[in-house]
């Protein structure tokens, strides 16, 4: 991710990019799990075969639509991990968190009103034992390593579509469903439906999201090492993983670990 002076969209921009972003991926996986529910009543394996579907494939074009502008994170995981490896300000961290929140909240009360239920509706659906929870560190861990390892081996070009697989497969290799994310933790927890979660599950989700994500970042210290100075940013950021921005693209970043730069990720925006 580079500064404002050298091409990097404005904060306000960028906030706006993520509420929206947000929103609809909160909107995506409650819609679809308020579909799932009334089209296959009493058949929980094909309401998550369907609700796993939607998701995957709507969050592969959600990334595309903001990524140029944010980064398309749409997860404090993501967005603590990639300050920590110098790839955002933690003053513009800061900033992302609110507008997560805000539009994971928002998409799932869009959610609930466009299936004509209630605009908020507290789940009940109480999601939090403790293979739950294993399962919440290894699905943010492996979506954290999945990331940064695909911009730091020069591929990040395929993020969009690697992240909406993940996710997809995710909803079925874990038994939490894989929400790998704090912030539509929340927003989910708005609607009573197959995608819900109870509030009482809440906290303790986003705990094992946070420790997740400090494995997630653990092993990509570990397996990848960052680009090689003078590159001031390096390629450990996620903008540029989930989609090049326009001011990034132009020019590929030093190789790491022997990867070749790949002129696919030239002049996308």
């Amino acid at each position: 991710m580079t500064n404002v002076s050298a091409g990097q969209p404005p904060l306000a921009r960028r906030l706006v990019a993520e509420a929206v972003g947000s929103l609809l991926l909160a909107a995506l996986v409650v819609g679809s799990g308020i579909a799932a529910q009334r089209l296959s009543p009493g058949q929980a394996g094909l309401q998550l075969v369907e609700n796993a579907a939607a998701t995957a494939a709507g969050l592969y074009a959600i990334i595309l639509m903001v990524g140029p502008v944010s980064g398309a994170h749409f997860n404090p995981v993501v967005t603590a991990v990639d300050a920590a490896f110098g790839g955002l300000s933690w003053r513009d961290a800061a900033a992302y968190l609110p507008a997560q929140i805000a539009g994971c909240v928002a998409g799932a009360v869009l959610a609930n009103l466009m299936f004509a239920e209630s605009a908020v509706s507290i789940s009940t659906h109480h999601r939090a034992s403790g293979a739950h929870l294993l399962a919440e560190v290894v699905a943010t861990a492996g979506l954290i390593l999945l990331i940064f390892s695909l911009v730091r081996s020069g591929r990040g070009e395929r993020a969009p579509a690697a992240v909406g697989a993940y996710i997809g497969a995710a909803y079925w290799f874990t038994s939490s469903t894989s929400f790998a994310n704090p912030a539509i933790s929340v927003g989910r927890m708005f609607s009573d439906s197959f995608a819900g979660i109870a509030p009482a599950s809440v906290a303790p989700f986003i705990a094992a999201q946070l420790v997740g994500g400090m494995v997630g970042c653990g092993l990509v210290r570990l397996l990848y090492q960052p680009a090689p100075a003078p590159a001031p940013a390096g390629p450990g950021q996620a903008a540029d993983v989930l989609l090049p921005h326009p001011a990034t693209a132009a020019h590929d970043p030093a190789p790491v670990n022997g990867a070749t730069p790949n002129p696919a990720t030239r002049g996308v925006s």
